[in-house]
């Protein structure tokens, strides 16, 4: 599918759409990779690694339209991976948060529309489903625009999705090195916000897997969710420091208990696959009707349970403490 195609992804400096390109360069023959990003330093490493001539590096914010759209030309395939993602830090930057995750979200649109790109992928996360914080809410309204763009696109062939998915192994700011530096550096304890807190938990590259098997898969207009684990976090500071005593600290501004990816208000939207849900737009696409059970890989999905809701701690598959040693292993984390 990707063979001779040209893929952009904003934000391709960070965890992602590094594990994005090195599994595009193995697996497949890209026209052009296109790294879209506002961070030379990180743009400079990441060349230091991804040199190949297919690869592309511009310089860009996704708040700024034109750079986008200027960026998009001849562009196939969108991943759209940037945001601004730290809970804390957008509670106390709010109107950042809302440029950069919501005014930018429309940028990406709008480009992917003028420049008619085939399709375009949009990463949320579980805080988008009934969310309490700032990050939450403005990827949730994100999540809504990408949905939408498909009725805007009239007679375009432009369609979009989102994938949503829960905490990555591993990845720059969570909490897998965050607990690993202080193990490094001698702590005595590992802090905990709360002992009930559970997380939903996929290595970098079960996420990046499950992108490229939607540009498959999707109509347009789909929210992807995978079947995956929870953790508990006293199991995770116990598998990662066996030895070291847990500091109840309370929970962080804008912070959950459990985490929700399928929430039951949307229960009457939601499908069942083997290994995924999809939440079907609420709205109604005035130009085509799409048959969202029967993906076009031809996988058939049946309506949830009215009620169903897919939240981290009532998950039907915890990872052990010998597990979650094993799947951090398998993550490099």
């Amino acid at each position: 599918m990707f063979n001779n195609k040209s893929i952009l992804i904003t934000g391709g400096t960070g965890s992602f759409g590094r594990q994005y390109v090195k599994t595009l360069l193995e697996r497949y023959q890209p026209k052009k990779i296109i790294i879209y990003s506002r961070d030379e330093l990180k743009q400079y490493e990441m060349h230091q690694l991804f040199n190949q001539d297919c690869m592309r590096y511009f310089i860009g914010d996704v708040r700024d339209g034109s750079r986008l759209t200027q960026a998009m030309e001849g562009v196939d395939f969108v991943i759209h991976a940037a945001a601004l993602k730290q809970v804390p830090a957008a509670e106390y930057n709010p109107m950042e948060c809302i440029k950069t995750n919501i005014h930018g979200a429309e940028n990406v649109i709008q480009a992917a529309l003028e420049c008619e790109v085939d399709k375009v992928i949009a990463l949320s996360t579980d805080k988008a489903a009934n969310p309490i914080n700032l990050y939450g809410a403005t990827k949730l309204a994100s999540d809504k625009l990408f949905v939408s763009a498909n009725n805007i696109a009239g007679s375009r062939k432009t369609r979009f999705s989102v994938v949503r998915y829960g905490n990555v192994v591993g990845s720059r700011g969570s909490v897998v090195p965050f607990f690993k530096k202080l193990i490094n550096e001698g702590a005595d304890h590992l802090p905990i916000t709360d002992a009930r807190m559970t997380r939903f938990w996929i290595t970098l590259q079960q996420g990046v897997d499950f992108v490229l098997k939607n540009f498959l898969r999707m109509h347009g207009g789909e929210i992807f969710v995978p079947k995956i684990p929870s953790v508990r976090i006293v199991d995770l500071a116990s598998a990662m420091a066996p030895n070291l005593p847990h500091k109840i600290i309370g929970i962080r501004p804008g912070e959950k208990i459990h985490e929700i990816m399928c929430p039951e208000d949307d229960s009457h939207l939601t499908l069942v696959f083997q290994d995924h849900f999809v939440i079907k737009p609420s709205i109604t696409f005035l130009d085509r009707g799409t048959n969202f059970a029967a993906n076009k890989t031809g996988e058939v999905g049946e309506p949830a349970q009215q009620g169903f809701v897919y939240n981290s701690g009532l998950n039907d598959h915890f990872l052990g403490i010998e597990e979650i040693i094993q799947f951090n292993d398998l993550a490099g984390a």
